[in-house]
């Protein structure tokens, strides 16, 4: 089994150790130095984010496109606010454009306040999984059929339905905690995407995907995201994560913003928050940000040496991770980093694993 990074290419260079409200004033010189950086640095793709208020991800992830040759995008799109037929069409030309670069990540729905300012005011959850499973189904047969279709569904109508183009390469990437999402994932995803939580957690969710897929036939990736904190010595490394946890709260404090009794939304940020409760998990599982922010998104990291950092990263390669969405809270300057000390050690990790396995089967 390979192993695929995907970094991460916001729409400025902040985070939540500058800011604790993330800007989404969209820089455009940032946007092509992390476009390079992580080209030059050996990520095989970046995540570009979604939001209700952020700049349009196939429209970043386009102009990025145009600057580099190899580097893959992972296109973040909610379902629900532009036509399945549509979104099909923008996405394959947006494959071929950039020479079959490109994979969707799903989003089925944040807080109700946010899915509220796109004017998606009247559903709840259980819907929004239907409606993404119902979205997904018509952008495949979108991308694949070779006539005119019809389609009569609970929140889809259409009537002779057809692309002139193609995707040469557009996988589907998904996530969602839920035991609605797990279904919808098991029908629909390529590649289904965790938070960093235990090996524990990832494998009781690893072996429920699987066994949602395997009923349709079906074997997807998984890829985790974490926050890595990498030094020269593990004290140096851990002293750096007690230094993020610092600005994070001083951030938060001075914005008015809560440090605890936190309520998220959704299953997956429920169940991070319940393990943020001890800072420190597994090897080097650490959780303060999470604790602090209320599981917001991508908030866990490991901390260490690369070489720990690397071997923390195999144990859930192990369980079946074979993608790792990797961001820091220096942007730029920690994609650099990990494309210069981290992606080869895990590369170099995995590769030997990898001989071993088939010296052993042979």
């Amino acid at each position: 089994m390979s192993v695929k990074f995907i970094g991460y290419i916001g729409f400025n260079n902040g985070s939540e150790t500058q800011a604790a409200v993330r800007s989404r004033v969209l820089d455009k010189d940032y946007v092509e130095a992390a476009a390079r950086a992580q080209e030059e640095g050996g990520f095989d793709r970046v995540l570009i984010p979604f939001g209700s208020n952020s700049p349009e991800s196939q429209i970043v992830a386009a102009h990025a496109a145009a600057l580099t040759s190899k580097l893959g995008f992972l296109v973040a799109h909610r379902p629900g606010f532009t036509q399945p037929t549509v979104a099909a069409r923008q996405l394959a030309t947006l494959d071929q454009l950039s020479g079959g670069r490109v994979a969707v990540h799903i989003i089925t729905g944040g807080a109700d306040e946010e899915m509220a300012r796109d004017g998606d005011t009247g559903t709840v959850k259980a819907q929004r999984y239907q409606r993404t499973d119902e979205y997904l189904t018509i952008l495949r047969q979108e991308w694949t059929a070779a006539q005119p279709f019809d389609h009569q569904g609970d929140f889809y109508d259409i009537r002779q339905a057809f692309s002139a183009i193609k995707p040469d390469n557009l996988p589907v990437f998904f996530g969602g905690s839920s035991a609605e999402a797990i279904e919808v994932a098991g029908r629909h995803a390529d590649v289904y995407a965790l938070w960093g939580e235990t090996l524990e957690a990832v494998q009781d969710t690893v072996r429920q995907v699987r066994r949602a897929a395997v009923r349709h036939g079906r074997n997807p990736g998984f890829s985790l995201s974490l926050r890595p904190v990498i030094a020269d010595t593990e004290e140096a490394a851990w002293k750096r994560a007690a230094e993020i946890e610092e600005q994070v709260r001083d951030n938060r404090v001075a914005a008015g913003l809560p440090l605890t009794g936190h309520r998220p939304p959704n299953v997956g940020s429920l169940r991070l928050l319940e393990a943020a409760r001890a800072n420190r998990q597994d090897k080097r599982l650490w959780t303060g940000v999470a604790a602090l922010t209320g599981a917001a998104g991508n908030s866990t990291g490991l901390v260490g040496t690369p070489e720990q950092v690397a071997d923390a990263m195999l144990d859930y390669y192990d369980i079946g991770i074979d993608h790792f969405l990797i961001r820091g809270f220096d942007p730029l300057g920690d994609s650099i980093l990990y494309g210069r000390e981290l992606l080869p050690v895990v590369r170099r990790k995995v590769a030997e694993r990898e001989k071993v396995d088939v010296a052993l089967a042979g």
